[in-house]
């Protein structure tokens, strides 16, 4: 059965039943064995993420819902993402800002990436709370962060984070076991995982529909990564992520795996309400309110990317 979370741009995600989508009239057709279980306008969509080895599809289905400007995520037998698809034309003034965006001088990236790790290390040490042992040096290396973060500050505030990030949670099985962030690691390795392969989808559809292009980064440098710049993006909007995944395992304890009722609550975080630059509603939105001012940027309108209070 597939979850849905509505409200904005949908995201629809497939995982747990063989499921055959189609097109029909402008609106994603599925069912399940046969039979229609739902129909959704591709309008409304955002995101479409299929995790099912199962699933099939008619041509139309990718064709029409990147038409309408909708991220496919498509995962391998490993659950883990094994491609994204995007629209190639998301906004008329495209060819300019893929201009801007080549021509960037090296100074303007190293600023824009000495914001972006400065949010996400003050997220980071929101999230360990003022009492916590490691708040004022995670503050203390968000400070000291310079243009370009020669000195991998970013690195170093991960070290300190995220053995304090589930200290207070009871089914840690000791207090000198300390949580270890490893993609092949134990739970909730598995829902940070699932989490940020949605924010990462979200973050490359919001850059695409700037007209941006998610390959040509600004810190991430990879022949092999088509989506460079929004591994940089997502960067200051992992925290929302994991403030998500601790609230799990506060109220329930460590999960064993990831039940479509995790799924469902994972996808929530999209929709949670955020602060970007007087901007407050969805956080799906403010990603393209942060987007947006990564545009003006690259044009030299604006200094600073947008990003969340926090």
């Amino acid at each position: 059965m597939q979850k849905m979370v509505s409200m904005i741009k949908r995201i629809v995600e497939i995982s747990s039943a063989r499921t055959h989508l189609s097109i029909r009239h402008g609106q994603l057709v599925i069912k399940e064995n046969g039979e229609e279980v739902s129909s959704i306008p591709c309008e409304d969509l955002g995101v479409l993420l299929v995790d099912h080895q199962a699933t099939t599809y008619t041509h139309c289905v990718f064709t029409e819902l990147l038409r309408n400007g909708a991220a496919i995520v498509l995962c391998g037998g490993n659950h883990h993402p094994a491609g994204m698809l995007l629209p190639i034309e998301s906004n008329s003034l495209q060819t300019e800002r893929f201009g801007q965006q080549i021509e960037v001088k090296g100074p303007v990236k190293k600023r824009l990436w000495k914001q972006i790790v400065r949010a996400k290390i003050k997220h980071q040490a929101k999230l360990a709370g003022k009492d916590s042992e490691v708040y004022k040096s995670l503050m203390g290396l968000r400070d000291r962060v310079r243009s370009g973060d020669p000195e991998n500050l970013e690195s170093q505030a991960s070290r300190k984070f995220w053995p304090v990030y589930l200290q207070d949670v009871d089914s840690t099985s000791s207090p000198q076991v300390q949580f270890r962030r490893d993609i092949n690691g134990l739970p909730p390795n598995n829902l940070l995982n699932y989490g940020y392969m949605v924010m990462r989808a979200a973050v490359a559809r919001a850059l695409c529909s700037a007209g941006l292009l998610p390959s040509l980064g600004i810190h991430h440098r990879n022949r092999y990564n088509a989506f460079c710049l929004a591994d940089d993006l997502i960067e200051p909007f992992r925290g929302f992520v994991e403030g998500k995944v601790r609230d799990i395992c506060y109220e329930d304890g460590v999960p064993d795996g990831l039940t479509q009722t995790i799924k469902a609550r994972l996808l929530e975080v999209l929709y949670e309400p955020v602060a970007i630059a007087g901007f407050k509603g969805p956080l799906m939105v403010g990603l393209h309110r942060t987007a947006a001012s990564l545009v003006r940027c690259f044009a030299g309108e604006q200094k600073e990317i947008d990003l969340p209070t926090l």
